[in-house]
């Protein structure tokens, strides 16, 4: 079991005891006093619970974020002065990644409305959010930003929260990746377009390489009065398709977009054993051709089974072929999903003695351990960046700024994706409709899958991995 879940399991049994808690005190109260007491109260807790306890949030809002960036790439002298964010003598070169180290303090209210902080200059605002009840240092992205710094113009303001003490900015210098070939690796349909949609679609050359064909989990095609085993198989053929036509419309050449059609979850069973086939889970198949077939290039694995060697010898074929210089995949610490891991965790054994080496690796995280609704705020909005509380050795962060129009193709090419388009349960369509009623949440213009008000943002966050 992933530590995600572990997470998730012990968050989901802590609210399970608090609800038997709470229901035994209502039902004493109307046992000693008025019996219909527990009938008004309880759906008024679970209105409340869904308004403001229902995200998954592992830690205190009150830890600091725990980064650790190098002294050389911190920015002296940085000050807070009416609200105008100083930076005396800052050199701007182009490229560069700023983040800037903030305390907060939430008020009252931001213990029930989301608390930000307003980034204001003469070419637009931005909002960043945080968690509610927020008290700790936070990381501002500045993304777009930068000449306003440089000019004495960027203003900082709390929303639902006051900054307290003096900010530290850091500034990371890089070579821009758009004018590289790049490689993205996706574990799965989609998982490129959510992380380096912005990224791809301005590179001198990109190629879009996806995993597994993403076939379980597919109720939605079961309801259209198809069996397990044949909706597990049109889900997978439609995502195989997805993965290799969503490209297209950011220009990616077809022969530049490749589907192995290796299984979704099997990824760590096939780490396990490297020579043995692991078949679906759902789709009743030892073969991975049906997912293979609109594929241009031919690769080691076409012979059909699912190993993981065969994994590593298409992936050093395309290595090879492609030559690469920047690949993007998975954070291997930041990212959780088993999936993702295996996928870099292969990229990592496939480069081992390979005569052509990247000269950038820059990881994602489409999923996080301890927040499942980062990045925070709205569709739009800026990506601060995420959090960490205990030190670790992440890298250095890479962020690259998406302008409106890249921002609506983003989001054209999210809503392309079969995955994302079936509507969400009626329980998270209610729990949505409450927490904008009451919680001020704003829902995507884009779409309900949650990864449209997710993934649709002014950045694209990355990191610069050893």
């Amino acid at each position: 079991m992933s530590r995600k879940q572990q997470l998730l399991k012990r968050h989901r049994r802590n609210k399970r005891i608090g609800l038997l808690v709470a229901l035994g005190v209502l039902l004493a109260l109307g046992v000693c006093t008025w019996w219909w007491l527990p009938l008004l109260l309880l759906p008024l807790l679970w209105v409340a619970h869904e308004a403001w306890f229902a995200d998954h949030l592992f830690y205190a809002a009150d830890d600091d974020y725990a980064y650790d960036f190098a002294q050389a790439d911190e920015v002296p002298g940085v000050t807070l002065e009416a609200g105008r964010l100083v930076a005396p003598g800052l050199q701007l070169e182009g490229n560069e990644t700023l983040m800037v180290q903030v305390g907060l303090r939430c008020g009252w209210l931001g213990r029930f409305l989301d608390p930000g902080v307003r980034l204001s200059s003469t070419e637009g605002e931005d909002l960043q959010v945080f968690e509610r009840g927020v008290r700790g240092l936070r990381y501002l992205n500045l993304g777009g930003l930068e000449q306003a710094l440089a000019e004495g113009r960027l203003s900082l303001k709390g929303r639902f929260c006051r900054l307290v003490g003096q900010p530290r900015l850091w500034l990371f210098r890089q070579a821009d990746p758009r004018r590289q070939r790049v490689m993205v690796i996706a574990p799965h349909a989609d998982d490129a377009e959510l992380a380096a949609f912005g990224l791809y679609s301005q590179a001198d050359e990109a190629w879009i390489v996806t995993l597994t064909a993403g076939e379980i989990e597919a109720e939605h095609y079961q309801q259209m009065g198809l069996t397990r085993v044949e909706a597990a198989r049109l889900k997978g053929r439609l995502r195989a398709w997805d993965s290799l036509a969503v490209p297209r419309w950011a220009g990616v050449a077809q022969e530049r977009c490749v589907q192995l059609g290796y299984f979704c979850l099997q990824l760590p069973a096939m780490r396990e054993a490297p020579e043995q086939a692991v078949g679906s889970r759902e789709a009743d198949l030892l073969d991975t051709r049906l997912f293979r077939q609109f594929n241009s290039l031919a690769l080691p694995g076409d012979d059909g089974v699912p190993s993981w060697n065969n994994l590593l010898a298409d992936l050093r074929a395309l290595l090879l072929k492609a030559r690469p210089q920047v690949i993007v995949m998975p954070h291997p610490i930041l990212d959780p999903h088993p999936d993702h891991v295996c996928a870099q965790q292969a990229v990592r054994e496939a480069l081992q003695g390979l005569e052509w080496q990247p000269q950038l690796l820059l990881g994602y995280a489409n999923h996080l351990h301890d927040n499942d609704r980062w990045p925070m705020g709205d569709s739009g909005a800026g990506v601060a960046l995420p959090p960490v509380i205990e030190a670790q050795a992440l890298g250095t962060p890479c962020s690259l700024s998406l302008d409106p129009q890249r921002q609506y193709d983003k989001a054209m090419a999210l809503g392309m994706m079969h995955d994302l388009q079936p509507r969400l349960p009626f329980k998270r369509r209610l729990r949505r409709l409450i927490q904008r009623c009451l919680a001020g949440r704003r829902a995507s213009p884009f779409g309900e899958n949650e990864f449209f008000r997710k993934a649709v943002r002014r950045h694209e966050l990355f990191w610069i991995l050893k």
